[in-house]
């Protein structure tokens, strides 16, 4: 399967590969080049988070304390 380059550095995707990337109208994609010669095409999308910063995130905000963030510091330093 091949395709040209315009003079403006476009090129056409073939439907067989949009379809199989999921590609739509207006879709991001992200280009590169793995090594010499290879290009890579992948769809762009908000990198996945770990499962790690997964439970970070939900545990963010929910400690309660009766103390201030000063008290607390102290506390910690053994002031």
């Amino acid at each position: 399967m091949s395709t040209t380059v315009t003079s403006k550095g476009q090129v056409t995707i073939p439907k067989r590969v949009r379809d199989a990337l999921g590609l739509k109208p207006g879709s991001k994609v992200q280009i590169g080049v793995e090594m010499p010669g290879t290009a890579i095409l992948r769809p762009a999308g908000k990198p996945k988070k770990s499962e790690y910063r997964k439970r970070l995130d939900n545990v963010r905000g929910t400690l309660k304390l009766d103390m201030t963030t000063d008290e607390m510091m102290k506390f910690l330093r053994g002031d």
